[in-house]
């Protein structure tokens, strides 16, 4: 993917099993992040850093929407323990993550899966991708894509 493609739709369900899609967000901003798997640090210290920014990115007119391969089970309890007020959605076939590029083969000890780069993507009301964040540090990131929301038309 790059800046100025059309975000590919999707329709997945979220940590309460309704289903999702991205065309339910058209006319407003979409910060879409992927995130390699629940309440391990890295993902917890991003998505606390959305929660923490979320008042301001909302107020900036743009809708969270994370997405893992994790089921909506343990994204329920990610997002309960967390208190976090955006979705989070399932990806359990990796297809979305496909479509979006952010999956990686990793080794460890030999053995090859296929895991989730830590990728954000800044949607536009009319579903054009206008800013992808790759390699994304956790910390400051809810902050860093505030800003990028602020640098917009």
């Amino acid at each position: 993917m790059q800046v100025n493609d059309k975000a590919p739709g999707f329709m997945l369900p979220d940590e309460h099993g309704r289903h999702v899609s991205l065309s339910d967000y058209y006319g407003k901003y979409v910060v879409l992040f992927f995130f390699p798997k629940a309440d391990t640090p890295g993902c917890t210290t991003e998505v606390c850093g959305f929660r923490d920014a979320y008042d301001r990115i909302e107020r900036a007119g743009a809708v969270i929407l994370g997405i893992s391969g994790d089921p909506p089970e343990k994204l329920l309890e990610f997002k309960e323990k967390y208190n976090l007020p955006f979705s989070l959605l399932a990806d359990r076939k990796h297809m979305v993550c496909d479509n979006y590029g952010v999956l990686r083969d990793r080794s460890s000890r030999g053995a090859v899966s296929v895991g989730i780069d830590r990728t954000t993507f800044l949607i536009s009301p009319d579903g054009k991708i206008v800013r992808i964040f790759q390699k994304v540090k956790p910390q400051g990131h809810g902050n860093e894509v505030w800003a990028a929301l602020q640098m917009l038309p």
